[in-house]
């Protein structure tokens, strides 16, 4: 392959560090949704997106695992693995999975260089989510048709320290958007007006 050094490249070619935004949450907290509008924002100002959502990876790249705590353990392995391979060629990955155990998104982070993940905290009360329930979930977990349901059958640990938090039940969509587009790590790759 005939590529140049990163010093003879033009600017435009040499990947800028890239970044893992991983948002963590209840089932219905708001995660896919405001992980898709943050992709469009990103996109719309000329920035490398993948978006790696939970059920989509569920449904794919995960298809062979159930939801023991092993299983769930291992999802996380992969997902972190994509995302660190995507920020390494310079991309900003955002990731929205539940991930309930702190350990596996203490992992995730282990994957990538000091300042390349935000843990991204989505945090609406039980009783929102269940009222929200997109998926009927909660409701099908309740009835004891869902087994190892996390925040009803299955524990959810909240992050203890993450770069942002963000509380959808007052938040709106774009209100969520803008706070994640405002933190530093973000910030500094947008393209300057």
């Amino acid at each position: 392959m005939n590529s140049l050094p990163n010093h003879l490249a033009p600017r435009s070619l040499v990947p800028k560090a890239g970044l893992v935004l991983w948002l963590t949450g209840l089932s219905g907290a708001g995660k896919s949704t405001i992980a898709g509008r943050l992709k469009r924002a990103l996109t719309k100002a000329g920035l490398p997106v993948c978006l790696l959502d939970g059920d989509v990876v569920r449904r794919h790249l995960c298809s062979d695992l159930g939801f023991t705590e092993a299983d769930r353990k291992e999802n996380i392995r992969r997902v972190a693995e994509v995302a660190r391979l995507m920020a390494d060629t310079g991309v900003i990955c955002i990731v929205a999975l539940i991930s309930p155990f702190r350990a596996d998104r203490q992992s995730a982070r282990g994957r990538l260089k000091p300042g390349q993940f935000l843990e991204v905290f989505i945090n609406a009360p039980l009783e929102v989510c269940e009222k929200r329930d997109p998926k009927g979930h909660y409701a099908n977990a309740r009835a004891g048709k869902i087994k190892q349901f996390t925040g009803i059958s299955s524990p959810y640990e909240a992050p203890e320290k993450p770069e942002i938090v963000l509380r959808t039940d007052q938040l709106t969509v774009n209100a969520s958007v803008t706070q994640i587009l405002q933190h530093p790590q973000v910030r500094r790759r947008l393209p300057r007006d």
